[in-house]
Parts: C-alpha cells; sequence; structure tokens
C-alpha cells in the first residue's frame, strides 16, 4: 500500500481518471459495483454428476428477488448484477442431476453500496507555520447517516494548487489510497513539514464499499524564512549627541502586520540592556552618552522565525559612535625666536580625537572687534597659521584658536599651554628700512637696522614698471648686499619706468621698501638728409630717419613726429608733420623755392612729442645742416 506520505511527493501530479475495476470477488468485502464475480468451484459447487446449476438471488429481508436462470453444469455463472438498491443480498446455487435431483448446494453474502459518504470536516491551523514546524491536519468525522457499508477511512492528498483528487479516480479510492483509517478524528494528523508558500490538504471520507465523500480543502500557509532587519539613524563616524535608532523588518510571505501579544514583534536594544520593543515591523530607541555602543536588533515575523538576535548571539547590527566632550585648545608655550610669526596652538580630544578643521583669529587687544582669521592648516592634532606681522599696524594682538573633533564639537582658547593669554606686540620682527637713489640710469639703496649697522647678505628686488605702451609692463631684477648692507643696478635702456626696491622680510627681519622715482627716457631719434646744398627750384632734400623702438615697436606706428628748421638768428620752427611706420621710420622731400634762401644755412631736426601709449619722454633728433644756393 502506497502511504499518505509516499504520495505528497506526487501531489502536483495532473488527476487521472480510471475506469472502475474489475468486479470483485464475492466475500465479505462491500462493493460499489452491482455486479459480481461468482466462484462456481463453491458456489454453486462441484460435482461430477451435475447436469445444471441453478441460483436464487434474496434480498437483506430474505425476499427472493429474482430467479437467476439456470445454467449448464459445464458452464456456471462467473457473475451475478443485484439490484441497484444498497444492501446486502445473497445468493444460492445449487447443482442437479439430470433428473432433476439436488446434488451440492452453497451461499455467499454480496456487499452492495454505492452511497458516498458525507463530507468530513477538515481544516488547518489558521496561522502561518515556520518551516521546520509540523503540519497538522485536524480532521471531524463526517455528519450521520453514514451509508450501509460505514466508513473504511480517509484519503487524503496534497498539492500546491491543482486541486487533486485524494484518489486517482475520483469516484472510487482503493485500499491503498484510503491513508488514514475511521479513528484519525481523534488527534491532529501530522503531515510533516511543507515546503515555503502555500499547500493545500485535500481530504475525503471513503465508505466501506470505497464509494469518495465530497471532497473537502484545508490550506496550509508557511513561512521558512526569517525577517530581514535593516537599522536606520546610523551614521558613519562618530557623533556628537544622542542618536535615535529605528529598527526596520521586512518579511515575506508571512509578513510583519501587528497581530496581538504573540504576532510579529520588532526589537533594539543597546549594550545588551533591555530591548525596546514594538508590534509590528519598526522598533525605535535612543543611543546617548559618550563611548562606542553596541546596536543589537531583532524581529519576529507572523510564522514566528526569528531574525537577527541580541549581544551574545551574533555580531552587533550596528556600533554607535558618540562624543558629546569638546576637544581641548592651547596655544604653544612661547613663539619659536627664529619664527615669531608662526602661531601654533595643539588640539587634543580623547574619543574621537581632532578633526582636519579650524582656524587661527586676531585682535586689537582690549577691542570688541571681530576676530580676523588667518589663513591655518591642520597638521596632526596642531593648528598652525602664519602671520603675516608686517601688514598690522604696531600694538598688541590677541589670539584666538578654534578647532573641532571629528564628532563636531567645537572648542576656543586664548591661552597658553603652560597659563598666561596668548598675546603678541607689534612689530614682532626686527624693523628695517631701505633707502634708494636714482642717477645717470643707477640705482644705489643700502638696507639697514633701524637705528642701527647695514644688514648683509640679503636679497633686495629693485622693480622696473614700465609706462603704457612698453612690449614688457615691468621688470625685476634681485641684487644682494653687501656687508655694509649697500647694493646697486646700472639700469638698461629702454621706456620711462618707475624704478622701486622692496625687501620682502625674513623670519626675523620686517618687510619694507624704498621710496619710488621716475626714471624719465627720452624719445631717440636720428634724422639724415639727402644733400648738404640745395639748389632753389632744383631737386627737393630727401629728410629720413627712425624712431628708436627698443621695447615698444607695437606703439610706434603712426606717431608723430614733426620736422623742424631754423637758420641764423631765429628759432626752432615746424614745417610738417609725418608719421613714423610699423619699425619707426619716416620720410619727407622738401623742395626749396623761395629765392630768400639763397646762401642761407639752415638746420633741419626732428621732434617727437609723444602721444598716449607712447612709453618715451619727448625727444629731439641732432640736427643736419642744408645750405641753399
Amino acid at each position: 500500500m502506497i502511504s499518505l506520505f509516499s504520495r505528497l511527493a506526487l501531489a502536483v501530479a495532473a488527476a487521472v481518471t480510471l475506469a472502475l475495476p474489475a468486479p470483485a470477488a464475492a466475500s465479505e468485502l462491500w462493493q460499489a459495483s452491482p455486479e459480481f464475480e461468482i466462484d462456481s468451484d463453491q458456489v454453486p459447487g462441484y460435482s461430477a454428476q451435475a447436469a445444471a446449476a441453478r441460483y436464487l438471488l434474496f434480498d437483506s429481508q430474505g425476499r427472493s428477488v429474482g430467479l437467476v436462470p439456470e445454467r449448464p453444469a459445464s458452464d456456471p455463472y462467473d457473475s451475478v448484477t443485484v439490484p441497484s438498491v444498497p444492501g446486502i443480498y445473497k445468493l444460492e446455487g445449487w447443482t442437479v442431476n439430470a433428473e432433476g435431483v439436488e446434488l451440492t448446494r452453497a451461499s455467499t453474502s454480496l456487499r452492495f453500496d454505492n452511497v458516498p459518504p458525507p463530507p468530513p470536516l477538515a481544516s488547518a491551523p489558521g496561522r502561518w507555520l515556520r518551516g521546520d514546524e509540523v503540519a497538522k491536519l485536524d480532521l471531524d468525522a463526517p455528519s450521520e447517516p453514514l451509508p450501509l457499508s460505514g466508513l473504511s477511512g480517509y484519503a487524503v492528498s496534497l498539492d500546491r494548487g491543482t486541486d487533486n483528487h485524494p484518489c486517482a479516480n475520483p469516484s472510487l479510492c482503493t485500499g491503498a489510497e484510503t491513508d488514514l483509517d475511521p479513528g484519525a478524528t481523534a488527534d491532529p494528523v501530522a503531515l510533516g513539514t511543507l515546503p515555503q508558500g502555500i499547500t493545500y490538504a485535500r481530504v475525503v471520507a471513503v465508505s466501506g464499499a470505497g464509494v469518495p465523500s465530497p471532497m473537502r480543502t484545508a490550506t496550509f500557509r508557511v513561512d521558512a524564512t526569517d525577517p530581514r532587519l535593516s537599522l536606520s539613524g546610523v551614521t558613519d563616524g562618530w557623533s556628537n549627541g544622542p542618536v535615535m535608532l529605528a529598527a526596520h523588518a521586512a518579511d515575506s510571505p508571512s509578513g510583519m502586520a501587528p497581530a496581538g501579544p504573540t504576532g510579529p514583534i520588532t526589537a533594539i536594544s543597546v549594550d545588551g540592556g533591555a530591548p525596546a520593543t514594538a508590534p509590528g515591523d519598526t522598533a525605535a530607541t535612543w543611543v546617548s552618552g559618550s563611548g562606542i555602543h553596541r546596536v543589537d536588533t531583532l524581529a519576529r515575523d507572523a510564522a514566528g522565525n526569528i531574525g537577527g538576535g541580541f549581544e551574545g548571539t551574533g555580531p552587533p547590527a550596528a556600533l554607535v559612535r558618540i562624543d558629546e566632550d569638546p576637544p581641548r585648545v592651547a596655544f604653544a608655550p612661547a613663539q619659536d625666536p627664529a619664527e615669531p610669526e608662526r602661531i601654533e596652538a595643539t588640539v587634543a580630544d580623547a574619543l574621537s580625537g581632532p578633526s582636519s578643521r579650524g582656524s587661527i583669529s586676531l585682535r586689537l587687544a582690549g577691542t570688541r572687534a571681530r576676530f580676523e582669521k588667518l589663513p591655518t592648516r591642520d597638521a596632526a592634532g596642531r593648528l598652525v597659521a602664519h602671520w603675516d606681522s608686517d601688514s598690522y599696524p604696531p600694538g598688541k594682538y590677541e589670539f584666538l584658536a578654534t578647532s573641532y573633533d571629528v564628532a563636531g564639537n567645537a572648542a576656543s582658547g586664548t591661552d597658553r599651554a603652560r597659563g598666561g593669554q596668548m598675546v603678541l606686540v607689534n612689530p614682532l620682527k626686527s624693523p628695517v628700512s631701505l633707502r634708494t637713489e636714482l642717477s645717470g640710469g643707477k640705482v644705489d639703496g643700502r638696507l639697514r637696522h633701524v637705528g642701527g649697522g647695514g644688514v648683509a647678505r640679503q636679497r633686495i628686488a629693485i622693480v622696473e614698471t614700465f609706462a603704457a605702451g612698453a612690449e614688457s609692463p615691468r621688470r625685476t631684477t634681485f641684487r644682494a648686499t653687501d656687508a655694509s648692507g649697500a647694493f646697486s643696478l646700472r639700469l638698461q635702456p629702454g621706456p620711462s619706468r618707475d624704478v622701486t626696491a622692496f625687501f620682502a622680510g625674513t623670519p626675523t627681519l620686517t618687510r619694507t621698501s624704498g621710496s619710488s622715482t621716475h626714471f624719465e627716457a627720452p624719445t631717440g631719434l636720428r634724422l639724415h638728409a639727402s644733400t648738404a646744398t640745395a639748389k632753389v627750384g632744383g631737386r627737393p632734400v630727401v629728410f629720413s630717419g627712425a624712431v628708436r623702438t627698443r621695447d615698444a615697436k607695437d606703439a610706434v606706428r603712426g606717431l608723430p613726429v614733426e620736422l623742424q628748421f631754423r637758420y641764423p638768428g631765429a628759432g626752432w620752427r615746424g614745417f610738417r608733420t609725418v608719421e613714423a611706420d610699423r619699425r619707426g621710420r619716416f620720410r619727407y622731400a622738401y623742395r626749396f623755392s623761395d629765392d630768400d634762401s639763397r646762401g642761407v644755412r639752415f638746420q633741419f631736426r626732428a621732434h617727437v612729442k609723444g602721444r598716449e601709449g607712447w612709453p618715451y619722454e619727448p625727444g629731439t633728433s641732432r640736427p643736419v645742416t642744408v645750405t641753399g644756393r
């Protein structure tokens, strides 16, 4: 016989309709078919002298329900059909000889019942089952009245939604398919563990004749998956105050919907303390206090599966780092004599540690002015700033250091590490002065201590700022001071310019500069006459020349050049203005036409007044002489 549990694996197979089995042999068993097989050796029996076999059929009241026609003894009946009314029938059979004398007689009961029993009541637990939990089917016996054949038991099958009948033939169940005996209703029927999801148990009651009742279905829901947990509110790194955390649970298929004390819950515990528990899928709690806190979470779904766990059962859900205390900030005990402008403060923090944020500021001491931030860098728990003290007027200055730890707590300090307020007096460095003098295209100067001697081996920058129109707007030349602090520079030819000497200072010497001096560079010109004598009314005299364009080639094009003349006893007068080309050259042909010019010795020159964008001062060429004849 195939057991119920062997057939469970076949539950998803398609239902198969089979033909009714061959009639059963006459016996004490009930039969759902009215046709019964007869063992002719028993009914009517065997006799060698028999000539014929005769039969009678009686109902359960002993009434004859028909004479079965006589058959030759050599060919007796092997089957008989009873009326279609359920009951226990009796078949008598005997043999006779040729004279009609009875030789043998025998009888048998034919139990016929084709009535299905009422259906049983079948139910599953009204909750989700865990994957490791045995599924139990509750059965209640069918209601009265039962068929004549009574109950032989129950047939059960499982499927995932294909609606399979427990028996291969839905009209007749075999003994092998009748899994449970009639007493199975006394206790729940254990079906074993079922796969995750929905499983349907199909149940029929089976009569003594194998006729099934209408089918009933019980639905089992199984969740073999633990709920999944997530945690919100946790930030990377450190926090500077209490943190609100929330544990969130998700589950399928049974879910996390609240369902009373035994339903789904979510819980969150901090540092192994009593958990904060809430029905449903979310629980929240605060984490406070400086330190590193362990957070554990747990969830139970509708099936009772447990996800997560509290301390000791696995890794923590999260570690929450809280630092509620500010760092400690203090300035260096004293200034470094070699670098008095270096302002340094130390930052210490026991938990989260110093961050890379921070600043050093200053203001005039004794005022309520806002602190001015200095460019500050963080260097492994130290704030380092450079105070350009040369840019500040003399006076007392107080300093403020502000820093943060990694958690974001801020702290400020105005004191040195060994006590006392951080105050510095400016000038912080030794003051120096720079004197310069420009003469004949040469710059001379001297760097001196204020009230003292010269400063040797220091670099001086001589900056020449050229007039507009020069191709190079600025030129810087460096010179080193000698043992007496003196330096000099011969200026190169070129456009007009302002000349200033600068000393950038050192970590111990103040920055300073000399007075600015203007160097005027006249426009350089040359003029040439094609002849020294000019015939009145004859060929013209060609005057040609060029403007010096050192470092001003782009500004010379179109520069006005005035041609001037004079004769003995008269002053210079202009007689023609021409323009220089892109190379600074100019040309003009002049014809002597006045008879008064004969015998007169004229002087000619070129003059440039300049214009906007021309980087030279006015200039005049050397005169050339032309005599009229």
